[in-house]
């Protein structure tokens, strides 16, 4: 399991009875988990500044015992997030992501160290959110950023998270459409991309109502990307939260569709549980990288 466990700003004060308790930026959030099956360690949970609460007809809402702080920016490493609480528990980020951030990185700045040669390197962002590894691409020195999700005010998010970063500068391109319609029209115009980066949900809907379903339409998206993959690929990366299935089956999709030479991995991620051996799992992935 890769661990997001280089946080200085977040932490997981404690999980238990269906809960975890948050540590973001100094401000104590408690929200639902449906990972956390076991009791709590802590015996209560004091200085709490935010719960958030269910609601029977889907989604929930915020009870706060204190107000979040205006502009509230938290960092990882260099790079900086704009946290936002949602009527959905979401937080403007997911923190286990940083273990993606970093490989993308990492992986990034070697392919431009060790070339000799004059060559762009272009990213796409599926399901892009707020837009976590769309900085960490631009940050890594990427020539070209492409960013796609379907929700306008997700984008919008996204759009600050570079500007805090001070990465407006680079060549980032903010996408408003279903990414399958997306995917098939870059297809058609024979674009390449050396970095494909994806995150899909479960289930989904698209601006104008195209419907997403991951066991029945991510093998179609994966076998499309793959025609969008330079000559010399750096990475294709696939992240999951809520997938039925194993990471395993994630490696076999890229496995069956790539066959440029390079590393098949999938695991886990998850992050840890502060001053305990206890892990919070926060999903799979898989990655072909070269």
């Amino acid at each position: 399991m890769l661990l997001a466990d280089k946080w200085q700003d977040y932490k997981i004060i404690d999980c238990g009875d269906g809960e975890k308790l948050e540590n973001i930026g100094g401000f104590l959030v408690s929200r639902p988990d449906s990972q956390v099956i076991w009791p709590k360690r802590l015996d209560k949970w004091t200085n709490v500044d935010a719960i958030y609460h269910r609601s029977d007809k889907g989604g929930g809402y915020w009870q706060y015992i204190n107000k979040p702080k205006d502009n509230f920016i938290i960092k990882y490493n260099d790079l900086s997030f704009k946290i936002e609480f949602t009527n959905f528990k979401h937080i403007g980020l997911f923190p286990e992501q940083a273990v993606n951030w970093q490989f993308i990185i990492d992986k990034i700045k070697e392919k431009k160290s060790s070339t000799h040669e004059n060559r762009e390197i272009k990213a796409l962002n599926l399901f892009a959110y707020t837009g976590g590894a769309t900085a960490a691409c631009a940050y890594a020195g990427c020539d070209e950023v492409v960013h796609v999700d379907a929700s306008k005010k997700i984008v919008s998010h996204a759009k600050t998270n570079i500007e805090i970063n001070n990465l407006h500068q680079k060549k980032v391109r903010f996408i408003i459409e279903d990414v399958i319609k997306f995917v098939l029209r870059e297809v058609r115009r024979e674009r390449k991309y050396d970095v494909i980066i994806m995150d899909p949900p479960v289930y989904g809907r698209g601006p104008n109502g195209e419907l997403w379903q991951i066991e029945t339409s991510l093998k179609r998206l994966v076998e499309e990307c793959v025609k969008l993959l330079s000559d010399s690929p750096i990475l294709f990366l696939i992240n999951c939260y809520t997938a039925s299935f194993s990471h395993i089956s994630l490696k076999n999709i890229l496995s069956s569709y790539i066959k440029n030479k390079g590393t098949f991995e999938s695991g886990e991620i998850g992050l840890p549980i502060e001053n305990s051996d206890m892990i919070l799992p926060c999903g799979i992935y898989a990655r072909f990288y070269s």
